[in-house]
């Protein structure tokens, strides 16, 4: 497997000027917090054409668009796989009131019409309630809601699914030599490091102190074992720069691929029990 030049880069958080119609993510990590300004037809699927590029499996190509329509708008199914939910209905298409929520795969947006004052807050809570705040990847929260979903969807389809868990080797020699601050700023730059070398779709999480998790979905144990490989290497490549202090770090990762039946807590268990064996046979490296 290759470096993924097209991984999902999503739109910054943030409401459309002059409070617009907007669609705002309220479910799935990927997207937690995102808005889109509804200032014409927006398509949203798996495509990299679309207006909205949804990373995830259970995603048509072309699932849905919200378009203009008379004084508001109108969602429109596109023939998806596997529908298009308003409030928890299936619709071809359907006229939106502010607050329906549109379901496309594990995403779930609320419509907010022009004008509607709950958006900004909406928005806020969204991003903040599943969002780690130094690092801006998702929290355990979210990141055990997705495992759920992604556990369930690849036990439907029969498909792979990996997991790799992360850690900072010696990290608290780092906040004891160089402070506090200083360790922040190692994990902002480890977070951001990792996240390069995902691929589309894949989610990264910070779910402990010095502890990340990356979902892979559509991976096998050695597709798993690349990407666990890129990251390894692109942290450890180049010191991290932390208040002028130039530190050197590295991670171990653990990996494991769900096996018929098994859950999403255990599947994160047994990348837990291998990343502390990679610790323990000298970190630095992977274990599966």
């Amino acid at each position: 497997m290759t470096a993924d030049a097209t991984r999902v880069r999503p739109p910054a958080p943030g409401a459309p000027a002059s409070g617009g119609a907007r669609l705002v993510f309220v479910e799935g990590a990927a997207l937690l917090g995102v808005t889109v300004a509804l200032e014409g037809e927006v398509v949203l699927g798996r495509d990299p054409g679309c207006a909205l590029q949804l990373p995830a499996e259970d995603v048509s190509r072309r699932h849905a668009r919200v378009a203009p329509a008379e004084a508001g708008h109108l969602v429109e199914d596109l023939g998806s796989t596997n529908g298009t939910f308003v409030n928890g209905a299936a619709v071809s298409a359907r006229r939106l009131a502010s607050g329906d929520r549109i379901r496309v795969g594990p995403f779930v947006a609320r419509y907010l019409a022009a004008g509607d004052e709950a958006a900004r807050e909406l928005e806020a809570l969204a991003a903040l309630g599943r969002r780690d705040p130094l690092t801006g990847l998702a929290n355990r929260r979210a990141f055990e809601e997705a495992l759920a979903g992604a556990v369930a969807r690849a036990a439907r389809g029969e498909a792979p699914l990996a997991l790799v868990a992360l850690d900072v080797d010696h990290f608290k020699r780092v906040n004891d030599a160089h402070g506090h601050a200083a360790g922040d700023a190692v994990l902002a730059a480890v977070a951001a490091r990792a996240a390069e070398a995902l691929r589309a779709g894949d989610l990264l999480a910070r779910i402990g102190g010095e502890e990340f998790a990356a979902l892979l979905p559509g991976a096998t144990l050695a597709a798993a074992a690349e990407v666990a490989e890129r990251i390894r290497f692109r942290i450890s490549a180049a010191p991290i720069d932390a208040g002028g202090a130039a530190i050197g770090v590295t991670v171990s990762a653990g990996l494991a691929a769900l096996s018929r039946g098994e859950d999403g807590a255990t599947l994160l268990a047994r990348a837990d029990e291998r990343l502390y064996a990679a610790k323990r046979a000298g970190r630095d490296r992977i274990a599966r």
